[in-house]
C-alpha cells in the first residue's frame, strides 16, 4: 500500500510527533511505501509574515497546488493527515478530492471543536465553544492568551464548517478513545466515519524482573493542566511517607525544585527530562504511576508505557483517562484536581502492594491486547481499507 502521511509540526515537540513517526516506521517495516509530508511551524518574523500565516491557516493556494502535483506524481492509495495547523491548511483535503485520493484524519486533539484544542481554560475543563459558539474562545483569547490568534483559528474552523469540509472531504476519522469519539459525534461529525484506534508502544519494554519497587512516579510536562499543583499538594500532605520521582520539564519545574531544596517536599526527587530509555527504566522500577491531568487528554502515551511495564496507574477520573485505566483493575481513579482524594488513593496503593501487583499484571495484559505495534498495524490497515472502499 502506498501512503502519504501529512503532519504540520508544532513549535515544541510532543506526543503527536512520536505517534506520527512511529506509525510511519511501523507501516514501512511491514512493507508499505510511505511518503512523509511535513512542515515546521515557525515564529512569524514580522507583520507581513503574520498575515500570510493567518491566510494560510484558512486556505493556502500554494499548498493546494503543490500537494495536488505531489499526489498526481506519487498516486498514493491513501492520504493520512495528522495535523494541518497552522501552515499546511485544510487546502490539502481539496487537493485529495481533486485527484481522487481517499483521506484518513487522526483526531489527536480537540482542535476541530476548540480553538485551543484542549477543552481547558482557567484551570478547568471548558466546553463553551461547543455549547455556544467558537467566538467564546476568541472572547477569552484561549489560544496562547491572544484574541487575534484565537480569532484566526476560529475563522478557519467556521469557514470549513460552512463549506462542510469536515463532513465531506474526509473519508474516515481516527479517534484515540471512545470518549473522544463521543465528543466529536455529539458535535456533528458523521458517526459512521469515526473509528477508534488508540496509540501504541513502538518497542515493547518487556515485563520487569522481580525487584523491589521503592517509589511512585510522575512522568510528563510540568504545567498546570497536567495536574502538577494537585500532585505537589497531595505529596505535601503525605509528609514524606511515600517516595516520589518526578520525570519531566516545564514552567513549574523551578518551583518544584525550590520546594524540594527547602525541605517542603520530603521524599520527592525531580529528575528533569530523561531519555526515553531512561524514562522507561524509571517507570519499570516504580510501584505505580501517578497521572493527575486536569484536561480530557487525547491518548496519554505515558499510561500505555506504564501498562507495558506492568505498572498500574492512579489517574484523574476524567475524559479518556477514566476509559483507559479501569478503576480497581489496572489502576485507581481520583477526583480531578482533588489533592486530598489523590493522597488517599496513593496511601492506599502504597499500603496494598499485593493488590497493586495484581493490577500491574492486568495492566500488562491490557497492553498486550490493545497497545502493541502488531495490533495497531492491523487496526490501521483495516481503517485504510475501509476508507478506500467508502471513497470508491
Amino acid at each position: 500500500m502506498r501512503i502519504v502521511s501529512v503532519y504540520n509540526r508544532y513549535l515544541n515537540r510532543g506526543g503527536e510527533d512520536e505517534v506520527f513517526e512511529s506509525e510511519a516506521k511501523l507501516l514501512t517495516q511491514r512493507g508499505c511505501d510511505v511518503h512523509l509530508v511535513t512542515e515546521q511551524t515557525q515564529v512569524p518574523k514580522n507583520i507581513s509574515h503574520q498575515i500570510k500565516m493567518a491566510i494560510d491557516c484558512v486556505w493556502s493556494s500554494s499548498w493546494y497546488e503543490n500537494f495536488r502535483a505531489l499526489l498526481e506524481r506519487i498516486r498514493p492509495d491513501i492520504v493520512h493527515v495528522h495535523n494541518v495547523f497552522p501552515v499546511i491548511s485544510p487546502a490539502v483535503y481539496y487537493a485529495c478530492q481533486r485527484v481522487g485520493v481517499p483521506v484518513v484524519q487522526t483526531l489527536h486533539n480537540y482542535r476541530l471543536l476548540c480553538p485551543a484544542s484542549t477543552f481547558y481554560r482557567n484551570d478547568k475543563v471548558c466546553e463553551e465553544c461547543v455549547n455556544h459558539s467558537l467566538w467564546r474562545g476568541v472572547k477569552h483569547g484561549c489560544f496562547q492568551d491572544s484574541r487575534v490568534k484565537t480569532a484566526v483559528i476560529a475563522a478557519m474552523l467556521q469557514v470549513h464548517r460552512n463549506k462542510n469540509t469536515w463532513q465531506q472531504k474526509i473519508d474516515r476519522y481516527i479517534a484515540l478513545s471512545e470518549f473522544a469519539r463521543s465528543k466529536f459525534v455529539d458535535s456533528g461529525l458523521p458517526v459512521e466515519k469515526i473509528r477508534v484506534k488508540p496509540n501504541f508502544i513502538d518497542l515493547d519494554p518487556g515485563q520487569p524482573s522481580s525487584q523491589r519497587r521503592e517509589y511512585a512516579i510522575f512522568v510528563g510536562r510540568l504545567v498546570n493542566w497536567k495536574g502538577t499543583a494537585t500532585l505537589i499538594s497531595a505529596w505535601k500532605s503525605l509528609c514524606g511517607s511515600i517516595p516520589l520521582m518526578i520525570v519531566g520539564d516545564g514552567p513549574d519545574r523551578p518551583q518544584i525544585e525550590t520546594s524540594i531544596a527547602q525541605g517542603i517536599l520530603p521524599g520527592v526527587v525531580c529528575k528533569g527530562r530523561l531519555t526515553r530509555n531512561e524514562t522507561i527504566a524509571a517507570i519499570r522500577a516504580a510501584r505505580f504511576l501517578v497521572f493527575p491531568s486536569q484536561w480530557y487528554e487525547g491518548f496519554p502515551m505515558t499510561i500505555a508505557e506504564a501498562f507495558a511495564c506492568s505498572v498500574p496507574v492512579i489517574c484523574s477520573g476524567l475524559g479518556s483517562m477514566q476509559e483507559i485505566v479501569s478503576d480497581g483493575r489496572t489502576g485507581l481513579h481520583f477526583r480531578a484536581g482533588d489533592s486530598e482524594d489523590l493522597a488517599s488513593k496513593v496511601r492506599w496503593a502504597w499500603e496494598h502492594s499485593e493488590e497493586m501487583e495484581i493490577m500491574g499484571q492486568q495492566a500488562r495484559a491490557e497492553f498486550e491486547a490493545k497497545y502493541t505495534a502488531s495490533r495497531n498495524y492491523e487496526m490501521l490497515i483495516d481503517i485504510y481499507q475501509e476508507a478506500i472502499a467508502a471513497h470508491a
